[in-house]
């Protein structure tokens, strides 16, 4: 711990500038390497996996962590979105583990976790604090909860995000365009499609020298995009997730109006109160901040139809760009996996379709309520399949021995 504030008072105390750029880049790899290796020495080498009253099944179709300091309002929000009880009172530290709800919007089922509060120093596990991440970390979106009452002076907004950069959780940004391969042998290979003007006169002795730190002395790396030194620590060390994030300003009814308005201002922001039902309605019921959950998620509905009969409007099909993205490919790994092996083509109707309806292969990117018809192969295209003789004999073995099982449960029964 002691070397980690010594690293940090030599940045905060260096000039920066091209000419210091090497030298920066060099402690931030240094540090970023020590808080690693001082997360895996606490986690016991796991690096927080989860743990009793945390390990909760992923349902539904995203899934959403609330995270936040104790006592602004986590639990009574979750209530107000998912209609779960959840213990609420005036005491911190309510919540002691991971009370999971699920919330209905636009037909969709969205997983919302109430976690924990947590408190400075949560990314070295003060306060369960690393529970609390290991399950942020595995969210598909976070949802930060402030009390907007105490934001002014606490800079609570800015401890949380800390907090959660530290253990290698980057908010609102997306991964760099960069490939990174280690190699047995050949040393260090650099190279560039675009001029790097944030690593320095010598991009490649900074790249090698932050290598070394991880003992990394054979790799190629290609940078497509302007990278800063932090974002080329961070493709190196690898583990690092990339989760949208929002905020919720709750209590507005406590500050003024002048202050409301400073803090919807702010990027990424909604602002609200679930007591006085700000931007916050009933659980079955649309209001601003599902809307902005519902964004953030980037989820799209998408309705499907067989040849001749109207589309099923009832049950969309939800798909998730976060998961497995929102292509026609996705829409079949999501009903059938067989319908993806003997995709042919589909039919599009709706707002990603130049014409209605258009027909488009599996790497078409689907919008909200488009309307989808798939069309598989013919037994003749099928049979031009070079598999097709091995898959029409584990149709039969499959068929074979289920009507072999059947027979035996019969002749059991006789018996007995």
């Amino acid at each position: 711990m002691l070397l980690l504030q010594e690293i940090e008072a030599e940045m905060a105390r260096t000039q920066k500038n091209k000419a210091t750029n090497y030298h920066l880049g060099t402690l931030k790899a240094k540090l970023a390497k020590l808080r690693n290796e001082l997360l895996i020495e606490q986690g016991g080498g796991g690096g927080g996996g989860p743990s009793e009253g945390f390990d909760v099944a992923r349902l539904g179709d995203a899934r959403v962590a609330l995270i936040g300091f104790p006592s602004v309002g986590k639990s009574t929000l979750q209530c107000k979105l998912t209609g779960t009880e959840s213990e609420a009172a005036d005491y911190e530290f309510t919540t002691l583990t991971c009370i999971p709800g699920t919330m209905h919007y636009k037909k969709s089922k969205i997983q919302v976790l109430d976690l924990p509060g947590i408190i400075e120093g949560a990314a070295h596990g003060k306060g369960r604090g690393r529970e609390v991440i290991a399950c942020a970390r595995n969210a598909d979106a976070i949802l930060i909860v402030l009390d907007a009452g105490k934001e002014g002076l606490n800079r609570h907004r800015e401890i949380l995000e800390n907090e959660l950069e530290t253990v290698g959780i980057r908010l609102n940004e997306r991964p760099p365009d960069v490939t990174f391969t280690k190699k047995a042998s050949g040393g260090v290979r650099f190279a560039s499609t675009v001029p790097l003007t944030k690593l320095g006169p010598d991009p490649q002795k900074l790249a090698t020298q932050i290598m070394r730190e991880y003992r990394i002395t054979s790799a190629d790396l290609l940078a497509r995009e302007d990278i800063s030194v932090d974002q080329l620590v961070d493709v190196i060390v690898g583990n690092r997730v990339y989760k949208p994030t929002c905020y919720f300003y709750n209590k507005i009814d406590t500050i003024t109006i002048e202050e409301v308005d400073q803090l919807a201002r702010m990027p990424h922001s909604l602002v609200g109160s679930v007591a006085k039902k700000y931007n916050i309605a009933e659980p079955l019921e649309d209001d601003p901040l599902k809307a902005m959950i519902w964004d953030y998620l980037g989820l799209t509905r998408v309705y499907t139809k067989r040849k001749g009969n109207p589309p099923d409007l009832a049950e969309p099909v939800v798909l998730s760009a976060i998961r497995k993205g929102t292509t026609v490919k996705a829409l079949c790994q999501n009903v059938s996996t067989h319908m993806l092996r003997d995709f042919n083509f589909a039919m599009v109707w709706g707002k990603s379709a130049k014409h209605s309806p258009q027909r488009c292969g599996v790497n078409h990117q689907l919008q909200d309520e488009d309307v989808v018809q798939v069309v598989t192969k013919t037994n003749s295209q099928q049979r031009q399949n070079k598999n097709y003789q091995a898959m029409v004999q584990g149709f039969s073995d499959k068929y074979h021995k289920k009507k072999f099982d059947a027979k035996k449960k019969k002749q059991s029964k006789l018996r007995g």
